[in-house]
């Protein structure tokens, strides 16, 4: 990990582009904000009903470099998502899909949502069936052979995703859990004491917190020992504090780790925070 740390909070923001009243596609000063809030936080990914191998080993690894991942069940949860974020990539499992339904939804959702961008999973070698998707003007992400080599799968998504620029200028996901009980911190304040907080956000560049009495950290102060519990994990790792706000009469905190953080402790970070996004987004499912 980089020990060129100049972010004062972890960024992922959420995009404000609002559907129209009545009308299914976006205005074009919408669909301009919505292109311009993707350049910055990058697009969202979907795998339309992912295997179990996709899920543990393709979109594993994808959030693990950073990249915003979904998985959706059905065709009616993601397109009502899709037309709340046009322009995001989607890839679909078409050995967990009925070929018919996939062929006829891909060409509905490219009519309500032009800007999507699609891709087909298969283990199918059949030439005729690839060409089938491949000639259709969405399917711009490729049609990826999921026989072979997982991780030669993911180095081809990858390489189809940079050049799209799918990241956007964003570097790191960053969860919010200010509403949520799942993310808490414990660390020594001096003189033996231990103080307890929550965190309000985290990336694996750093994280936010309140705590339930202030320890009047001081910025640039190293402090050691922390633990974090995010749902049931808990991790270790030492910080250095960048700043302080005030936010509803209470001193919020931002620090971030040093360089000298467990890789592995990165690993679970993301893993929240894909588990975290995931949360939230099946809400707009429902």
């Amino acid at each position: 990990m980089s020990d060129k740390k100049t972010e004062s909070e972890p960024e992922q923001k959420t995009e404000k582009a609002q559907p129209q009243p009545q009308k299914e596609t976006k205005s074009e000063p919408e669909q301009k904000e919505q292109a311009s809030n993707s350049e910055i936080v990058g697009k969202k990914i979907f795998f339309l009903n992912p295997s179990a191998n996709i899920q543990n080993q393709i979109m594993d690894e994808l959030s693990q470099q950073e990249y915003e991942v979904y998985s959706a069940k059905n065709t009616a949860h993601l397109t009502r998502v899709l037309k709340k974020y046009p322009d995001s990539v989607v890839y679909i499992n078409l050995d967990e899909t009925q070929k018919a339904e996939a062929e006829k939804w891909i060409d509905m959702i490219s009519t309500a949502v032009p800007d999507i961008m699609i891709g087909i999973f298969s283990s199918s070698n059949d030439e005729n069936l690839k060409n089938q998707y491949t000639k259709k003007p969405k399917v711009k992400c490729g049609f990826i052979n999921i026989k072979f080599d997982m991780s030669k799968t993911v180095l081809q998504i990858i390489k189809i995703l940079e050049s799209m620029e799918v990241k956007g200028r964003r570097k790191y996901l960053r969860a919010t859990t200010e509403d949520e009980e799942t993310a808490t911190i414990n660390m020594p304040s001096g003189g033996g004491d231990f103080v307890n907080g929550s965190i309000k956000d985290i990336s694996v560049v750093g994280f936010s917190c309140t705590f339930d009495e202030d320890p009047g950290l001081k910025k640039n102060n190293l402090h050691k020992d922390i633990q974090i519990r995010l749902r049931t994990m808990l991790l270790k790792a030492e910080a250095v504090v960048f700043g302080v706000r005030s936010e509803d009469d209470k001193n919020v905190y931002v620090l971030l780790f040093t360089n000298r953080i467990d890789p592995d402790v990165c690993v679970k970070i993301r893993k929240y925070i894909q588990q975290n996004l995931q949360h939230k987004m099946e809400q707009f499912y429902k």
